[in-house]
């Protein structure tokens, strides 16, 4: 099983904890990293186990931040994925719509868990888009896709402790970023 250090800084939150708001820059900041990340070429089995990043610091943020990430601006991230990676326009915008509503449906509810049982929700959410999407994508006349789609989705929810430490680091020492 992983573990993350014994640090302060990689500690995760409790459901007890207060942790202080994030600055809206750090979380456009995120967005745009794991935008750019997403971006990276790859292919074959690397790009079946690519994590979505993207889709992944949105939906972090769409938990944690829900007043600030919701359906909106996960649709105008849609959009965005869907220009750039010139895909069937709206395909993502409608997926990640439905991860923000679902996300901000859900939050009070996943960040009771621990994080191992947090990764299964969000396995289930990252389903659920990805499902959106090739079901979007076989309407349109796509070939059907091979059984490998899934493995984004179990890659990403693995990292997810990861994510959820990297991301909630600036939240507990406020004075390294200021």
């Amino acid at each position: 099983m992983f573990h993350l250090p014994d640090s302060p800084l990689f500690r995760i939150a409790k459901p007890e904890d207060i942790l202080l708001a994030p600055k809206p820059w750090f979380v456009a900041l995120t967005l745009a990293f794991a935008f750019t990340i997403n971006l990276l070429p790859l292919s074959g089995l690397a790009l079946s186990l690519r994590p979505d990043f993207f889709a992944l610091v949105l939906l972090y943020w769409a938990i944690h931040q829900p007043r600030w990430i919701g359906i909106g601006v996960a649709w105008a991230c849609g959009l965005l994925t869907d220009v750039v990676e010139a895909n069937l326009f709206g395909q993502h915008a409608l997926a990640y719509a439905i991860l923000g509503f679902a996300a901000g449906y859900f939050h009070r509810r996943v960040l009771r868990f621990p994080l191992w049982q947090q990764a299964l929700h969000v396995l289930g959410l990252l389903l659920v888009a990805q499902g959106v999407v090739v079901v979007l994508r076989l309407m349109s006349g796509a070939s059907p896709p091979t059984p490998t789609i899934v493995l984004a989705s179990v890659s990403s929810a693995l990292i997810w402790p990861i994510v959820s430490a990297l991301l909630q680091w600036p939240q507990r020492v406020r004075s390294l970023l200021d």
